[in-house]
């Protein structure tokens, strides 16, 4: 295998070779990342190669500050990937991407530098990785994160950061006692038209704040795939491409099942997620606490909670009938959530005034709103104009990056707080945060915490 070069932008530079400190089990203190020199290159780490990584790779790749080496998944090689099941995906795909892309840059007839692993504890003892994209189903994103943290990997986590609130707060407690860099993907606070929705809001070019509405996505969707591909007959052995056990991990033990197995899918089971109504928090309630100034804010009540999950037996569990809720804060603050909203944030101010932001469109009233130029002295927030160049400038510097463990953790837990709701057939709930447990409801307590499955824990510092 063609060994690449200790991360030097120059060739014949001189090697600096600062390893990042392993963790001996048990051990905090001795949890301490690195930080490249300017003049180094960071060694990323692809942490699940499904649909998402491969939205994500290409930033790492053009970036000539990184060095992508290695891909980690349970699937070696596997069908249905992508949004209409037209990709394949696993490590093999993945190290022929790397490869490909090196080949190509460097001018080489032949580049094997990217590394693949099964498992990934294996890729995290590589003392040359630096950092991890993980971009894998929901129900291991905690896990990954704290394994991750504990040797000392600078994190890329995908959204939504975490299954259960408990999962969430072991996370942000990671990241805090490990020093590394953890930026979530949502995506949302690199678009212009947000940043520039929130801005408007932030210097109070709508007035006072009359109302706050935050519309989501619910349902179920195929992603391409055909009825066959979706059955509901558990296979008699899982495909042969998948380390199936290794795949479940915390989850269940249970037969491989295309129709919650197959890529995307896993989406629509509480096992592996909380569906639609998550997964699109992650972004809109991001951008709403982003405008509202409530990163790292929770919630002291969920109230007037509305929608219905299907019944728990059923393959596809999640929510998918029209659902509401309304968040409040413990300054008095409102917030609406509704599936019949448009898609995306829209902030009521005084005579009139609104803005309204969602992908790929910003709209005021008046329109002419939209064209006010914020001052110097005027709240500026982070335009870093892509995700992942963001988590890489802060990993050199060790500023906090645009969206930190914190704000991840904060922009999902109302919409947590409220699927617990729904689960219960509550209309409301009250919320104490400082003792992370609800006012008075134990059986709605047992939903904070996972049930993980065999020796899986999260108590890894």
């Amino acid at each position: 295998m063609l060994k690449v070069s200790r991360r030097r932008f120059t060739a014949g530079a001189g090697s600096l070779l600062a390893l990042p400190m392993i963790v001996p089990s048990g051990c905090v203190s001795a949890c301490k990342c690195r930080r490249p020199l300017p003049s180094e290159r960071i060694h990323v780490g692809m942490l699940g190669y499904g649909t998402m990584a491969q939205d994500n790779i290409g930033n790492f790749l053009h970036n000539e500050r990184v060095q992508v080496i290695a891909v980690c998944d349970p699937v070696s090689e596997g069908p249905l990937y992508g949004y209409k099941a037209e990709r394949m995906g696993g490590r093999e795909p993945g190290r022929r991407k790397v490869n490909a892309f090196y080949e190509t840059r460097d001018k080489r007839p032949v580049y094997n530098g990217c590394k693949v692993f099964n498992d990934f504890r294996d890729m995290l003892d590589d003392p040359a990785l630096d950092a991890v994209c993980i971009s894998t189903p929901d129900h291991w994103h905690a896990l990954h994160t704290v394994w991750a943290a504990k040797k000392g990997k600078h994190i890329y986590g995908q959204k939504p950061l975490y299954l259960t609130l408990l999962e969430g707060r072991a996370m942000v407690k990671a990241v805090d006692r490990s020093g590394i860099t953890f930026q979530t993907g949502a995506q949302s606070r690199s678009n212009d038209y947000f940043r520039m929705a929130c801005e408007l809001v932030r210097n109070n070019r709508i007035g006072k704040l009359q109302r706050v509405e935050v519309g989501l996505n619910k349902g179920h969707a195929t992603f391409g795939k055909t009825p066959e591909q979706l059955s509901e007959t558990p296979l008699a052995a899982p495909p042969p491409y998948v380390d199936f056990d290794l795949w479940l991990g915390p989850a269940p033990a249970r037969p491989f099942t295309p129709k919650i197995h197959h890529p995307m899918q896993w989406r629509y089971n509480l096992d592996y997620s909380c569906g639609m109504l998550t997964d699109f928090a992650a972004h809109q309630l991001d951008i709403m606490q982003w405008a509202l100034n409530k990163d790292g804010v929770e919630p002291v009540a969920i109230e007037n909670i509305k929608g219905r999950l299907p019944p728990p037996a059923d393959l596809y569990n999640t929510l998918a009938e029209p659902f509401s809720f309304e968040i409040v804060y413990g300054d008095g603050l409102r917030v609406f959530v509704s599936s019949e909203y448009a898609y995306g944030c829209r902030f009521y101010g005084e005579n009139g005034k609104q803005i309204y932001a969602t992908n790929g469109k910003l709209e005021t009233q008046p329109a002419e709103l939209v064209r006010e130029k914020i001052g110097e002295d005027g709240v500026r927030l982070i335009r870093s104009g892509q995700q992942e160049k963001n988590f890489i400038d802060a990993i050199y510097s060790g500023a906090a990056p645009i969206s930190p463990v914190t704000a991840g953790f904060s922009s999902l837990t109302p919409a947590v707080l409220a699927h617990i709701g729904m689960r219960l057939g509550r209309t409301s709930l009250k919320w104490l945060a400082a003792a992370s447990r609800f006012d008075n409801d134990p059986e709605a307590d047992k939903l904070l915490a996972p049930h993980m499955r065999g020796a899986w824990r999260l108590d890894l510092f």
